[in-house]
């Protein structure tokens, strides 16, 4: 059984809305400059291991990458390092764009 849990993205535009959380974009530098979900900090999933120190104090913390892969591989690291009410978005980017959710320009995110 996984220690995070999936959500899909019209589930995420909700929680967006209703509650705060912790947006990490997994995907490198070159797929970030082509936009990114709003109020997303970038942490690349190969500078995770040592920068998850800093999601520690997040209460929800959802990951997303291109389609969802390399995040659910994020989302396991960082809930198996015991990090709470971790989510990985289904789909990743694809799914978000497919859903008619916006991105926004790399400054207009949070940056990390």
């Amino acid at each position: 059984m996984s220690a995070y849990r999936d959500i899909e993205a019209k589930d995420l535009v909700k929680m967006m809305a209703n509650q705060p959380l912790l947006l990490v974009d997994v995907r490198n530098d070159d797929e970030v400059a082509r936009g990114m979900i709003a109020g997303a900090i970038h942490i690349p999933l190969a500078s995770l291991p040592v920068q998850y120190e800093s999601l520690t104090k997040a209460e929800t913390i959802v990951f997303y990458c291109h389609s969802g892969v390399r995040s659910a591989h994020a989302a396991d690291f960082a809930a198996n390092k015991g990090c709470k009410n971790v989510y990985n978005l289904v789909g990743g980017v694809l799914a978000w764009a497919k859903a008619g959710q916006a991105f926004v320009a790399k400054g207009e995110g949070k940056q990390k």
